[in-house]
């Protein structure tokens, strides 16, 4: 990696960074919704401890999902109305170079906020202790799916004025399939089941999104910026 990609991928995530210590309210409403949901769920449902264990997983997931969504979707809002969006394109160095720091930054702030939360929040749904290590690391997973595939649809909405009411549309067929397998994998353990099978899988879907994505998303800024 030469010394300038380096410095752009270094500068991109401090200035993400930098920008949520000065929005800290906004950076901080999914890890808030997050807890909200999970504390609400079973007022909602029922205390009953048994109940609540059987589907802890399920619901750690689906919050985390809906928390994730919340950050995603303004994701290249603010560089693409201060004009960074543009400087982005024509600094030399590759957009989808760019936006994989972006994507890392946006993993720092949520993704992994919410695999330390998950232990906390499970214990509160009862979940079987057996269980905690793999839904943490189907949440360290499924987060990065959630942050890969979710920049494809923040990309495709950036310049839309209703892009919050299209944003989901675009981007939950994409990763409904890693909360399938995420929950899965945790109910397997809760079960006292092999999980390995599904947690497997979420890692191929992962290295998937991984690596393409980035693309996917610059060639997306691309048209938006056209």
């Amino acid at each position: 990696m030469s010394v300038s990609y380096r410095q752009a991928f270094v500068g991109q995530i401090r200035k993400d960074l930098r920008q949520s210590g000065r929005r800290l309210a906004q950076t901080l409403t999914p890890l808030f919704f997050f807890s909200v949901v999970i504390a609400l769920f079973p007022l909602a449902m029922t205390p009953d401890s048994e109940a609540l264990a059987k589907i802890a997983g399920g619901v750690v997931w689906v919050a985390a999902l809906l928390a994730a969504l919340l950050s995603l979707q303004t994701l290249f809002r603010g560089d693409f109305e201060d004009g960074s969006l543009e400087l982005m394109a024509l600094s030399g160095v590759p957009m989808w170079f760019q936006v994989i720091a972006k994507q890392m930054a946006h993993w720092l702030l949520t993704g992994l906020p919410l695999v330390i939360l998950a232990p906390i929040a499970a214990y509160s749904l009862n979940l079987n202790g057996d269980a905690y290590i793999t839904l943490m690391m189907a949440l360290l997973l499924g987060t990065l799916v959630l942050s890969s595939f979710g920049a494809i649809g923040a990309a495709l909405t950036v310049s839309v004025g209703q892009g919050g009411l299209l944003f989901p549309v675009l981007v939950l067929p994409l990763i409904v399939p890693a909360l399938i397998l995420g929950a899965k994998a945790t109910e397997f353990a809760a079960q006292g089941r092999d999980p390995g099978g599904a947690l497997s899988l979420l890692a191929a879907l992962c290295i998937l999104s991984v690596s393409l994505a980035p693309f996917a998303t610059a060639a997306s800024l691309r048209v938006s910026l056209d």
